[in-house]
């Protein structure tokens, strides 16, 4: 069969599905370095892991709403209430406690990741018919994040999504873990045999949804149930969802468009555009991530802090937050109709 890549094999496989195999055979090579790495190169890690890619993932966001002149003139109520509500939503949440604040972001974060996941299953499976085989292959990718997710809850573990004691809350409701063991090992095998089963029958085999699904499946079982480790969580989960992030908006937002479609975007399509287009995101995550860093955790960046006073922060974070809240929001719209991508 041919093949719904998105650009390429190559530009697909090397950005968008080989980072969670390429990251696990890392961590299960070096696995004894890790902690080493986590205790001697905390900042670096911080500075690569989470400003260079995850934040700045959400800045390339920019590429395909606001900086994108036409779409941001046709869709320009919903571009300008988003962040608004994201900002009222953020103080609402706030008044109720910090931790109550970053428990509700969490969620609402997670729920992004496993739609995303979702997001590029349909888009791979977006030249197959609406058949039994498709509900098959959404009920594995909704296993494959949501189990490990569940069991987080119950079972503590010493990474964080945002902060410490965010999901404790769950820990009161009955153990169910077992149950949903079954559920998921259920739904694998499921998968899989369905899987085989149109292999064999039709000849055929679509490699960069199967790709998706399985790699969903390896990078959010290790990284969450397996392995207990701050950085293995986090090497899976942000590089895993944030460099397909970039490399899906680089491609279809810059790489497919032609420079009349582009206009004055059309300078990051030059031969150098690709550094040009991954310093402006950099660029912008660390000038976040800076303020962030002086105005409320002061964990990475030394340097002569400012104090905001309790009041102050009730403002201050949801203010903040609003470039993320915005992504996390804005996702939900920018991304309804898969099956539109050639």
């Amino acid at each position: 069969m041919k093949q719904p890549w998105i650009y390429n094999g190559k530009t697909d496989g090397l950005f968008i599905l080989l980072p969670p195999f390429l990251v696990l055979f890392f961590i299960i090579i070096f696995q004894s370095q890790i902690q080493y790495l986590e205790n001697h190169y905390s900042f670096f890690i911080w500075l690569f892991l989470i400003v260079f890619v995850d934040v700045a993932h959400v800045y390339s966001t920019l590429f395909k709403t606001y900086f994108v002149k036409e779409e941001f003139r046709k869709r320009k109520k919903l571009y300008i209430i988003i962040p608004v509500i994201g900002f009222v939503l953020g103080l609402v949440l706030y008044q109720f406690g910090s931790l109550f604040f970053w428990s509700v972001l969490a969620l609402v974060a997670v729920f992004h990741f496993i739609r995303q996941q979702y997001g590029f299953m349909r888009i791979y499976a977006r030249k197959e018919p609406n058949t039994i085989s498709k509900k098959i292959d959404e009920l594995a990718i909704y296993s494959a994040t949501i189990y490990p997710m569940l069991y987080w809850f119950k079972t503590p573990r010493v990474f964080t999504w945002f902060m410490t004691n965010e999901f404790t809350w769950m820990e009161k409701l009955p153990d169910y873990r077992p149950y949903i063991l079954v559920v998921y090992l259920s739904i694998i095998g499921i998968w899989v045999l369905k899987t085989l089963y149109l292999w064999n029958k039709n000849k055929s085999f679509n490699i960069p949804k199967n790709m998706i699904i399985i790699g969903t499946y390896l990078s959010w079982y290790f990284g969450i149930v397996y392995f207990n480790n701050d950085l293995i969580f986090t090497l899976l989960n942000v590089l895993s969802h944030g460099i397909p992030y970039i490399a899906l908006i680089y491609i279809r937002e810059i790489k497919q468009k032609d420079e009349v479609q582009l206009k004055k975007l059309s300078i990051f399509k030059t031969s150098l555009g690709i550094i040009l287009f991954v310093g402006v995101i950099i660029g912008l995550a660390f000038f976040e991530e800076l303020l962030w860093e002086v105005l409320v955790w002061r964990e990475n960046i030394s340097v002569n802090a400012i104090f905001p006073s309790l009041s102050f922060q009730q403002f201050l974070i949801p203010l903040l937050v609003i470039p993320q809240l915005t992504h996390y929001l804005l996702d939900g719209f920018i991304w309804k109709k898969p099956e539109k991508i050639n």
